[in-house]
């Protein structure tokens, strides 16, 4: 992704392992999707918004905002903000217009196409 950033902080993410415990990223959400870094190392996970089916809002609890963020493959991964953070709004918003973006793209190829072979 070679995307300015729209927005930047720390998420917690839900681990997938026994305990399911919540681990700080450090995310940047830009017009293509959102990129995941685990603090210690620089392992930079990429949620690409073509891979994005939607994004959830569970509950909001306490000071915290929890999510789901479900993939096309069905994956879920599961993230909670402090509610004034808005990361799941914002995180809705940009897969949104990416996907209005791709929608009017497939149109413009498409009448293209079609003034082409006429």
């Amino acid at each position: 992704m070679t995307c300015a950033a729209v927005k930047e902080g720390v998420l917690e993410k839900r681990s997938d392992g026994l305990l399911q415990l919540w681990k700080k990223k450090r995310c940047i959400l830009t017009e293509e999707g959102l990129l995941l870094a685990a603090e210690p190392t620089a392992k930079i996970k990429e949620l690409h918004f073509s891979n994005m089916k939607t994004v959830d809002c569970v509950e909001r609890k306490g000071k915290y905002v929890y999510f789901t963020v479900v993939m096309a493959e069905g994956k879920e991964i599961d993230f909670r903000c402090a509610q004034e953070q808005g990361w799941n709004a914002a995180i809705t918003l940009q897969m949104v217009q990416y996907k209005n973006r791709q929608a009017i793209l497939a149109v413009r190829s498409t009448r293209t196409l079609i003034s082409v072979t006429q």
